[in-house]
């Protein structure tokens, strides 16, 4: 059975095969959360056990974040041509393979090879549960797209909140292995399911394509994405290491502030069809930057570590809608072409992915990490530009 390319599937068989490939996509972008999170939050004991300078550190996010835009640059034109089933399959078995060579890295040369592998199969994950939600999705794409970012949420609270809870019990090559056995799952389901037809199966017509680049309302929502996804690098990355830095909370702690504030994103999640209903989209996305901008500057300023949780936890809600949301905007935007036209803005936003925590590791050598979180409240202050505009484009 096989869903037409761009309508919503409506037969009971089409329905059954939507709801097995939307499970197989959040058990993905679950083991994509907790590649993102995973090495945020082992990143305090890797600086311990390997000696790593801020340098060094800040690099390990960069050169992860290179390997998700390599994948990301080509799995949008791959997927709209040849589909996703290939693709997102053989990206969860690399995740598993290197979350176990990272598992066993015993030098920095090692972990980093690691973790651009990780990236690269990260990228292939998110690009591609996200594309194949959206196309499943065609009447509702915001709320599914929010909805799919709660497994993205419960993934990445999940490691911390073990290293938190069972780091001395277990040690961490057993958690970072425990990481690599549930990236078998997605693996198993899109090996098992059947997909929809490839959307441009014949090839792709040039003068659709370019309509797809020369799009103002594409290039808005990409460095939306671009200054947002170097916000979730930055703090899911950092969140730890400020804590130990500037209140010396211990490593279990630490890791779980960080799983506080994925938890946060998650509510969020959750909450946006409720917000929906009282306000408009765009209006959500501005009320959840606006709220991320006062807590990021609070988590810069706070006197006590208690007071910097709570201020932890809201930038978590804050984060929650903003890139799901922008990610629907681009869906709706360009329905048969929405591999590319994801794989386009999500590549400009891990641009920022790599940029923004490379740029705390240099800043946080040379001065501190509460001055490197100056760069998250920059970001937040471009989203709230960028989305003003947005918000009059989709008006018109």
């Amino acid at each position: 059975m096989e869903i037409e390319n761009n309508s919503r599937p409506d037969s009971p068989g089409d329905l059954t095969l939507a709801r097995k490939l939307t499970a197989a996509s959040s058990s993905s972008i679950f083991v994509f959360g907790i590649v993102m999170a995973i090495l945020g939050a082992i990143l305090p004991q890797l600086i311990d056990n390997l000696n790593l300078q801020r340098t060094q550190a800040g690099n390990l996010f960069f050169f992860m974040n290179l390997g998700m835009l390599a994948a990301t640059l080509f799995f949008g034109p791959v997927v709209d041509r040849f589909g996703f089933k290939l693709l997102l399959a053989l990206g969860s078995l690399l995740v598993g393979l290197s979350f176990t060579g990272l598992a066993f890295s015993s030098n920095y040369e090692l972990v980093m090879l690691s973790v651009i592998f990780l990236g690269l199969a990260g990228g292939v994950l998110n690009g591609g549960s996200n594309a194949l939600v959206n196309d499943l999705n065609p009447g509702r794409r915001a709320a599914a797209l929010n909805f799919l970012g709660v497994f993205f949420g419960f993934g990445a609270m999940l490691v911390p909140l073990i290293i938190g809870g069972f780091l001395k019990q277990l040690g961490l090559r057993p958690v970072v292995l425990i990481a690599a056995a549930l990236s078998l799952l997605p693996f198993i389901l899109f090996s098992a399911f059947s997909f929809p037809r490839p959307k441009q199966a014949q090839g792709f017509p040039l003068k659709d394509v370019k309509k797809v680049i020369s799009s103002g309302l594409l290039w808005l929502a990409a460095f939306i994405l671009f200054f947002q996804s170097g916000n979730e690098f930055s703090v899911g990355g950092w969140l730890s290491s400020y804590f130990r830095e500037k209140f010396q909370f211990g490593l279990s702690q630490s890791a779980l502030v960080l799983s506080g504030y994925w938890f946060f994103l998650i509510v969020g999640r959750f909450l946006y069809p409720l917000l929906n209903r009282l306000w408009k989209r765009e209006t959500v996305v501005m009320l959840s930057v606006s709220l991320a901008l006062v807590s990021v500057a609070g988590l810069i300023l706070s006197p006590t570590g208690w007071l910097a949780v709570i201020f932890a936890l809201l930038v978590g809600l804050g984060f929650a809608a903003i890139y799901p949301t922008t990610l629907a905007v681009i869906g709706e935007k360009f329905p048969e072409f929405s591999g590319t036209a994801f794989s386009l803005a999500i590549s400009t936003g891990l641009v920022g992915g790599m940029l923004s925590p490379w740029l705390i590791g240099r800043v946080s050598h040379r001065h501190s990490l509460q001055a490197g979180l100056l760069i998250p409240l920059f970001n937040l202050a471009m989203i709230l530009v960028l989305q003003v505009v947005v918000r009059r484009k989709v008006r018109n």
